[in-house]
């Protein structure tokens, strides 16, 4: 028996830097989404969907709320989810000083799963139905986190952290070991239900040519599975790995002369990157990920999205928690809202919705799949309530079309707006009151 759920409808049909903001996607304020087998069958205006609907189909209607698509966070570390908040350094020494010592922890294997189920909790908390993670260097943190997601049937991408120099020797693996635990891990959890396998090198600094070289190799033994690193965060980090690599061009040539360069790859931050590089990466089909809070937290510098747009590269947004401060997409949309600002710019609202549906799916190589209400897509969707809080009633009373209760909606919202997240088509999270 198929559920029907009715509320105002709001999706992304396209990247409004190419098709105008008009094009882009699709609104009815009275919709009705028809969900099946964890799958939605049909989308459209409920007054023409619900005299077609069989005799007993359970309806449920919010009509004060607003359907979108699950969000889609294309960067975040989940064995940062304890040190959220730690301030007072840049990238090199905030991993250092932070990120290490909370990363050893996960060599147990209970309190692994113990953080896989509060950050999991979290991302559903926020709306977040889909996400590229890493894990640890640890196996066993890997196992974790697909434990918890499989148990919830959700669509998310992992991967084991390959590391075999610059950090703490118990952190570290081999370029041998990284590749047969990963090739391990790859064959236990890739395509088991709704899990895919990411291939991992936390970032060229912290892995050897041999390292970066086997992990080419498993991408070349398992065409379905991603890349996701780390590229041009940081001005000192771009120095000591050119320094580390001197006979590759930039950061970028890194990874390309390793054979790392494709169109599964998606690289975090590339903030600092000329426009030959951010053309090698339009060419070969990688996405980029937008990482505005930790990006501002850690003061590593400001994304050129105008420049992306204008070479075609593919992105998609990302918290990146633990540098980000917050697993709320909406209010790092609203980070990103400033990034932009802060370069002369304002980020139009129906382009902030697709980073953070559609273009993460087409980031994550996922279009067609997630980041959309159109029939066929699986039913991994969020129940809004804009006025979940006083200010927020009050000011979109104020407003006059969608394009700025869109822009309000980004720009106060945050977990709290949350009504319910449903994954395949069943409710995983619902906020009490």
């Amino acid at each position: 028996m198929p559920t029907a759920y009715r509320s105002a409808l709001l999706y992304s049909l396209d990247d409004p830097a190419t098709v105008g903001a008009a094009a882009s996607y699709r609104h009815h304020e009275d919709g009705l989404l028809l969900v099946e087998d964890g799958l939605i069958r049909a989308c459209g205006p409920a007054g023409e969907l619900l005299p077609g609907l069989p005799a007993g189909t359970p309806l449920r209607h919010w009509p004060d709320a607003l359907i979108v698509p699950g969000f889609v966070d294309t960067h975040i570390h989940y064995p940062q989810t304890g040190m959220i908040g730690a301030a007072g350094e840049q990238l090199l020494d905030w991993l250092a000083r932070y990120t290490y010592p909370a990363e050893r922890r996960f060599a147990d294997s209970a309190y692994a799963e113990r953080v896989a189920r509060i950050f999991v909790a979290e991302l559903l908390r926020n709306g977040t139905t889909t996400a590229q993670v890493f894990a640890s260097v640890h196996p066993a943190s890997v196992d974790a986190f697909f434990t918890v997601a499989a148990e919830l049937d959700l669509r998310m991408l992992c991967g084991k952290v390959l590391m075999d120099r610059n950090a703490p020797p118990e952190l570290c693996d081999s370029a041998d070991s990284g590749y047969a635990q990963s090739r391990a891990l790859i064959e236990r959890w890739h395509g088991h239900g709704r899990l895919g396998y990411a291939v991992t090198p936390r970032f060229a600094g912290s892995c050897s040519s041999a390292q970066l070289r086997r992990a080419a190799q498993l991408l070349d033994e398992f065409p379905t599975v991603r890349l996701h690193t780390h590229l041009a965060e940081n001005r000192a980090e771009i120095a000591w790995i050119e320094s580390l690599f001197p006979d590759c061009a930039s950061y970028l040539d890194v990874y390309a002369r390793h054979g790392l360069l494709g169109p599964r790859a998606l690289f975090a931050h590339a903030i600092h990157l000329d426009d030959g590089d951010c053309r090698r990466l339009s060419r070969c089909g990688a996405a980029v990920a937008f990482c505005p809070s930790s990006n501002l937290f850690l003061g590593s510098g400001l994304f050129d999205l105008a420049r992306a747009e204008r070479l075609g590269l593919k992105v998609g947004i990302g918290s990146d928690i633990g540098a980000g401060t917050s697993f709320s997409l909406l209010r790092t949309l609203g980070e990103a809202y400033k990034v932009e600002q802060l370069q002369g710019r304002s980020l139009d609202p129906f382009k902030a919705l697709y980073l953070a549906t559609l273009g993460g799916a087409r980031a994550l190589g996922l279009e067609g799949r997630i980041g959309s209400l159109a029939p066929g897509h699986e039913a991994d969707f969020v129940v809004l309530d804009p006025q979940a809080t006083p200010l927020l009633r009050f000011r979109l009373e104020e407003c006059t079309d969608l394009a700025e209760r869109l822009a309000v909606l980004l720009t106060l919202g945050d977990d709290r707006v949350v009504r319910e997240t449903f994954v395949a088509g069943v409710s995983r999270h619902r906020r009490d009151g």
